[in-house]
């Protein structure tokens, strides 16, 4: 077993451990700071794949501003420590159903894409270049997966909010 092998398989166990924790435990802060590692992990797993930048864009955005957005707002809740409630089992139920069709969908896409033959032409690393790349908006231009990362941002502001926030009628 080589050291890129060794490597790759802890960085899955890494990701795919906090993953499991962070959508299992039952303590939000806890749930955040798991959260924290698995996006930690993909980042590990753009920087073994020697895409630094993506790596560094995974870490500032994900990282740096959806997780510590979560934390920040658990904290102004003044609830880290206290635990979620227990879900019903139609809950848990609808939950896997609503994974497994997106996995399923993931995978149809997957073996219905062909991935010989792209017809990318390499440009030079330059910041010119990347921002250019990132916010053009003819073929091949990024600019729509650009603001569908601002509103991502915004939905984890607003999901961390309701998730911390209780009624006056559930802290009695």
């Amino acid at each position: 077993m080589s050291g890129s092998t060794i490597i790759f398989y802890l960085l899955a166990a890494l990701t795919l451990g906090s993953a499991l924790l962070a959508v299992t435990t039952r303590q939000i802060f806890r749930a955040a700071i798991y959260l924290l590692f698995a996006l930690i992990g993909i980042a590990g797993f753009y920087f073994w794949l020697q895409y630094e930048f993506i790596a560094a864009v995974q870490i500032v955005v994900y990282v740096g501003g959806i997780v510590v957005l979560i934390i920040f707002s658990i904290f102004l809740t003044q609830q880290a420590g206290d635990k979620m409630p227990q879900q019903k089992l139609g809950r848990q139920l609808f939950a896997a159903l609503a994974a497994f069709c997106g996995l399923a969908l993931v995978m149809v896409q997957l073996y219905q894409h062909k991935f010989i033959g792209t017809t990318a032409t390499a440009v030079e690393p330059s910041v010119e270049n990347i921002g250019n790349q990132m916010l053009g908006t003819e073929v091949g231009g990024y600019a729509l997966p650009f603001e569908v990362v601002s509103i991502l941002l915004l939905a984890a502001l607003i999901g961390s909010i309701v998730i911390a926030l209780r009624t006056k009628t559930e802290i009695i």
